[in-house]
């Protein structure tokens, strides 16, 4: 009498396969999902201490930091090229690197160079891909085109200076209601934000510079001569909008460029996070604005003092 062992046929193997496939296929998309609400989760958190370190700096020195500075002010008493994320370090325990910095030289000279280079975690959103290390910059007056020897530290994180009026509305927008909290060389105060602070933000993602990006598409063609790491004092920028391709940039709603963020990376807000971006506003709160907001919405966000009543449920 023959005796058979007993085992799976191919058939069976296969189709055991074919059911560990499907499941999973279905599986795959729930744990990405859950891994990226982790990680905006995560850069909400930094957002947040961030918005901390920004209102400890204003307890400090009765102002909110300029977002960049070209002149003497609080926490710039040399008068030099500062930007927001250098004034607040101390406020971030990072006094170490604060301690290295030399306040007595522009950001781009001497040993501040080296202390440019030191990456600070909390300026990075864990949902920006890995970028190309910033080794270089090309030239913004004063500044010179610079190169560098080790890479420059990154920030996913920009202070919103605030609209531009012929990009919005020039007849709602003028030079002295179209600016946000932490705009060049300002001294405000939270008297200051009379819109609100619960309902005007301060500081908006700007993922992956100085990568440039159009939609979700990295362009190493192109070039951004702002945001090109956390010391960076040129990297604020003011809402323009841009058509929803990102090709272009502020050429007025009735043109097309009508669309709030996550457009185009290079100086407008932009996240890889899925359907919009983390804003944070002047009383510290940070809110996950889902990217259909209109861009007249955004904008009314972005003032500090323009007297608008927001237009929508953002």
């Amino acid at each position: 009498m023959r005796l058979f062992k007993k085992g799976f046929t191919l058939v069976e193997l296969l189709v055991v396969i074919a059911i560990i496939a499907i499941l999973f296929g279905l599986l795959l998309p729930a744990v990405q999902s859950a891994r990226e609400s982790a990680r905006r989760i995560q850069c909400q958190n930094q957002s947040r201490q961030l918005a901390l370190a920004v209102h400890n700096f204003e307890a400090a020195h009765r102002v909110f930091p300029a977002s960049g500075w070209t002149q003497s002010g609080p926490g710039n008493p040399a008068g030099k090229f500062v930007g927001w994320r250098t004034t607040i370090l101390t406020f971030m325990e990072q006094t170490n690197v604060s301690t290295l910095y030399d306040v007595s030289l522009n950001w781009w000279e001497g040993t501040n160079r080296s202390v440019a280079s030191i990456p600070i975690p909390l300026f990075l959103c864990p949902s920006v891909p890995e970028q190309p290390s910033v080794m270089s910059a090309v030239a913004k007056p004063p500044r010179p085109s610079l190169s560098f020897q080790t890479p420059l530290g990154r920030t996913d994180y920009e202070a919103i200076q605030g609209v531009q009026p012929s990009s919005i509305d020039p007849v709602k927008y003028n030079a002295l209601n179209r600016f946000s909290v932490m705009h060049r060389n300002s001294q405000n105060r939270f008297a200051s934000i009379s819109d609100g602070t619960s309902q005007t933000i301060m500081i908006v993602e700007a993922g992956g510079r100085p990568s440039v990006y159009r939609k979700s598409v990295y362009r190493p063609t192109l070039q951004n001569d702002q945001g090109i790491g956390w010391v960076d004092s040129e990297g604020a920028f003011s809402l323009d909008g841009a058509s929803s391709d990102g090709v272009r940039e502020g050429c007025s709603i009735a043109s097309g460029c009508n669309v709030a963020m996550n457009a185009r990376n290079d100086n407008e807000p932009f996240s890889f996070h899925l359907m919009g971006s983390n804003s944070t506003f002047a009383d510290g709160h940070v809110r996950f604005i889902h990217q259909g907001v209109s861009l007249t919405t955004m904008a009314e966000l972005c003032t500090r003092a323009a007297g608008e009543v927001i237009s929508e449920d953002f």
